[in-house]
């Protein structure tokens, strides 16, 4: 099963396109897909103490566990990810250990292309987390009425999850 989260608290956002699409992408492949809003999902803010306890802690810690791979649509906010990917990743820490993870970025402008880079590298490094190097990221110019209209980003999602149920495969598959 794989797990796509939107990252966003906007009912209408940049991000949530990416995720649906990703979710048609992997859906087309034959695969089980969740598409999981994190805004349907109050959480806490991290606190290292008491948030752990939450239950929308507990309920998304243990989808990201048994997901075979996770793709995380998120938006880029003052040239990093937002608050709501970071406390999310904080909160499920060790349910990340190992996981396929690839990323679905919305962003205002092309300034910020590398903002996932740090991310990345932080779940690379805490939970040996394998990253697929190529990312979407699309601009605000990628979207009109509420749809995605650049064919680009349609086809890069289209390679995102390819390559998500690709590598994870393969990696389940080896002895």
């Amino acid at each position: 099963m794989y797990l796509i989260i939107a990252c966003s608290k906007r009912e209408k956002s940049n991000s949530r396109l990416l995720a649906e699409a990703a979710l048609q992408e992997v859906e087309s492949l034959g695969h089980e897909v969740e598409l999981i809003h994190l805004r349907e999902y109050p959480l806490p803010f991290c606190d290292g103490e008491s948030a752990y306890a939450d239950p929308n802690v507990a309920i998304l810690g243990e989808k990201i566990a048994r997901a075979e791979g996770v793709l995380l649509a998120c938006p880029i906010y003052n040239y990093d990810i937002n608050a709501m990917l970071k406390n999310l990743i904080e909160l499920t820490g060790q349910n990340w250990q190992e996981k396929v993870v690839g990323f679905l970025c919305a962003a205002g402008g092309s300034a910020s292309y590398m903002a996932i880079m740090g991310v990345a590298s932080r779940m690379m490094l805490s939970f040996r987390c394998l990253i697929l190097p190529k990312f979407v990221y699309a601009t605000e110019k990628s979207f009109t009425d509420n749809q995605i209209r650049d064919e680009n980003v349609q086809e890069r999602i289209a390679e995102l999850g390819r390559s998500l149920v690709r590598i994870s495969t393969a990696i389940r598959n080896h002895p």
